[in-house]
């Protein structure tokens, strides 16, 4: 992917908002452009076409998060403290990227758009493969099993929080979560110590 300037990144901004007020069916590049204070020759110019900026956006994520693995993974921290945070990490993205995640994976499923998620795929292996330098890193230490399956830590987090969103309305009066407020501290409380709780006991108790 090659290296976005302010005013594309913005665009990609505004574009984001919109897909997740109106879908990506009910967005318009004139609407897009219109947000963004752009002329629509402009944002055509950068992207071409609403699926290729949707492209450019989910590349722009994906290749953020790989950087923030990366980050992780040298950070001078125990193979536990290290996995507390790549849990963070994801539940962070995906709670704050819901929309987004929510119309990739509808594209992927239904296949019915000329998108091209080869460049993405090739990201999310590579997000993977950071993902499994990190937990390698506490097998090595002798603190991690190694008879784990570590590609599907990602989705096991990823389906949780995305399970919990899907629901909303059920968990909401089950927990009496009466407020977005309410809502969003319970999955940065009770819902991410739950996750955390899974995934060490995924990684390091005896099954």
């Amino acid at each position: 992917m090659h290296t976005l300037n302010e005013k594309q990144i913005h665009i990609l901004h505004v574009a984001e908002k919109l897909f997740g007020e109106k879908g990506f069916d009910g967005t318009s590049v004139r609407n897009i452009a219109k947000e963004a204070g752009i002329n629509i020759a402009m944002v055509s110019y950068y992207f071409g076409s609403k699926e290729k900026m949707l492209e450019s956006l989910i590349l722009y994520r994906s290749n953020a998060t790989k950087m923030e693995l990366d980050t992780l993974a040298h950070q001078d921290l125990s193979p536990l403290e290290k996995l507390d945070k790549l849990v963070e990490l994801y539940i962070s993205r995906v709670h704050k990227n819901r929309c987004l995640y929510q119309i990739v994976h509808f594209e992927l499923a239904n296949n019915h758009r000329d998108l091209d998620f080869n460049a993405f795929i090739e990201v999310k292996k590579r997000n993977v493969a950071m993902v499994e330098q990190i937990v390698k890193q506490g097998q090595d230490a002798g603190v991690f099993r190694k008879d784990v399956n570590i590609a599907l830590i990602p989705p096991t987090v990823i389906g949780l929080i995305f399970q919990f969103h899907t629901n909303r309305e059920m968990y909401a009066e089950m927990f009496n979560l009466k407020s977005d407020a309410a809502f969003n501290h319970y999955i940065k409380n009770e819902l991410t110590a739950h996750i955390k709780q899974t995934i060490k006991a995924l990684l390091t108790h005896e099954v």
